[in-house]
């Protein structure tokens, strides 16, 4: 008996004690999940990508810092848009630029889809940019660079504000990226990796575009024609959800002449980045278009610290697919000529 009773208290004291160590363990994880973020400091050398020091070097004396919208050279970049690409007409698959019966050919992989009854049902009536214009637009690209640069009250001040690829806004980064969104663009291959292919539950999917509010959601679905059946899944997910988001896909005859426009002028690539759409969208359609988050280096302008290469993760781009550094030089040449506004390093909270 006594034997039976020292184990049984053998037994108590050990589950005491693993108890106890678990819930230290659990602790100690929480604080640092919660722990405030350290003061950041200028990297060891060894902590600065391959030749960025000197690449960056170059690009701030590239980048003018007083900075004046060029109106002659503006309206001579927008029209040219407007000539040989027309988004504001043809960007966007309609209802009335694709009727029942017609074809799609994808821009990508030639591709050929039918226009069915049931895929015409979910196109939008008409163009949602066709004879609009905004007084200002922020293009807020994801880069890590707009982590703790406090930027969200100049990005929200804009008219009219675009976001790519369904980047997060609430809780903690608000402050930083702001939360007014029109328009947020949406890659199939997020819905093919985050949410199964939507072939299954379809919850997470939904409750992530409630942050969104009524905005515009924006689709590159015809470039493959592969993946036509998830995006038809997510529109069929957002209205059995009652979810407010309008869905609307881009069109991939604007999208072939998008490239070729920017192909005339140096610019070539297996695929562009979905902010070079945007932003070319945007100067088509807004008098003053600002770009945040749009820096293709690890490391800071400023400081030159480390930098995620996404303010909410540190997930690599492809770089056999986009070619960032050539789109960004780009940039920098519109910015200098005063075509767009180029936000590099943090905002002052008084800017607004």
């Amino acid at each position: 008996m006594r034997k039976k009773l020292s184990i049984m208290i053998n037994l108590l004291c050990l589950g005491s004690l693993l108890t106890t160590l678990i819930w230290y363990t659990l602790e100690d994880s929480f604080v640092e999940l919660h722990r405030p973020i350290p003061q950041r400091s200028a990297p060891k050398p060894s902590e600065l990508c391959k030749g960025c020091k000197e690449v960056i070097d170059k690009v701030k004396k590239l980048y003018n810092q007083t900075w004046k919208k060029h109106e002659e050279n503006y309206h001579r970049f927008s029209l040219q848009l407007s000539i040989n690409c027309n988004g504001s007409n043809n960007g966007i698959v309609t209802q009335e630029n694709t009727p029942v019966g017609s074809k799609i050919v994808c821009d990508k992989d030639r591709s050929v889809i039918s226009v069915t009854p049931e895929l015409f049902k979910i196109f939008i009536k008409e163009n949602p940019f066709s004879k609009k214009r905004w007084d200002t637009c922020s293009i807020v690209g994801s880069g890590g660079i707009l982590t703790d640069s406090g930027c969200g009250k100049m990005i929200d001040s804009a008219d009219f504000v675009i976001r790519c690829n369904l980047p997060p806004v609430e809780n903690e980064f608000h402050n930083d990226v702001g939360m007014k969104t029109n328009l947020v663009t949406a890659n199939p291959s997020i819905f093919m990796n985050k949410y199964g292919s939507l072939m299954g539950r379809r919850r997470a999917f939904a409750d992530s575009l409630h942050q969104y509010g009524n905005s515009l959601l924006l689709f590159p679905c015809f470039s493959y024609g592969g993946t036509r059946p998830v995006c038809q899944r997510a529109v069929y997910a957002i209205e059995d959800m009652d979810i407010s988001i309008q869905p609307i896909f881009l069109n991939p005859r604007y999208l072939e002449r998008l490239v070729k426009f920017w192909e005339s002028l140096g610019l070539k690539e297996h695929r562009p980045s979905t902010g070079l759409y945007m932003t070319s969208l945007a100067l088509e359609v807004c008098e003053t278009v600002h770009l945040y988050g749009f820096w293709p280096f690890s490391n800071h302008p400023d400081r030159l610290f480390p930098l995620t290469n996404h303010y909410y993760d540190n997930v690599p781009y492809d770089r056999k697919v986009h070619a960032m550094p050539n789109e960004f030089s780009h940039w920098v040449e519109l910015h200098n000529k005063g075509v767009l506004k180029l936000h590099l390093g943090d905002c002052k909270s008084d800017q607004v």
